[in-house]
């Protein structure tokens, strides 16, 4: 795939994190322009946050990881205040079957409009332990259920083909698990703080 190609082209950059991350330098990883254009692409789901973004935000995650659900405040913290960055949610289940079941039922729910919904539902929900529990997460939110089945059918190679291509980003990025975000062109391969992404935000403004 092109993304692969373009995505290990990368750079480094070192950015002095703030008092919550020990005043340390730490190297982060850049994708090319080429790369993130690839990676904005018709991504599959509807961005949060601005419509006219001068920075986007793409996170890679698991409904199922612990720390994928950490980092869900601290990004809705940087939305509110930050009425110029977007955010665009990229499913990638790596912890299991129920994962991968959750990420098709969220996507499904995106025919009906509901993707957001379904995600919001899910990633601050419980752990997911069954295909019913995520079933009954998803009606209670409002999704319809005979809808969503039906659609999680008729749309199956679709839904396959967009995790299979986060799949591929997620490793052309090297990542090597949840979460992992890319602010701007910046690759942070886990959990951040808010300070800490609006550094990085501030480094997308200035063309670092």
């Amino acid at each position: 795939m092109p993304m692969i190609r373009i995505m290990v082209a990368m750079l480094a950059c070192v950015l002095l994190l703030d008092a919550a991350w020990g005043q340390q330098a730490e190297d982060l990883d850049l994708i090319t322009p080429d790369g993130q254009k690839e990676m904005l692409a018709n991504p599959g789901t509807e961005p949060v946050g601005a419509r006219q973004p001068d920075v986007t935000i793409v996170e890679y995650f698991d409904y199922n990881c612990p720390y994928c659900k950490t980092v869900v405040p601290t990004l809705q913290a940087l939305l509110a205040q930050d009425s110029k960055v977007a955010l665009i949610y990229k499913d990638w289940p790596v912890l299991g079957p129920v994962s991968t079941y959750a990420a098709s039922s969220a996507l499904a729910a995106g025919w009906q409009g509901k993707y957001l919904v379904a995600h919001d539902a899910l990633i601050s929900g419980p752990r997911l332990a069954r295909i019913d529990q995520v079933d009954a997460i998803l009606q209670k939110a409002g999704v319809n259920m005979d809808a969503l089945k039906k659609d999680r059918i008729s749309h199956a190679k679709e839904i396959a083909a967009l995790l299979a291509r986060n799949d591929a980003e997620a490793h052309a990025l090297t990542l090597d698990g949840t979460p992992g975000l890319v602010v701007g062109l910046q690759l942070v391969p886990g959990v951040a703080s808010l300070s800490f992404l609006k550094k990085l935000v501030a480094n997308s403004r200035a063309g670092r």
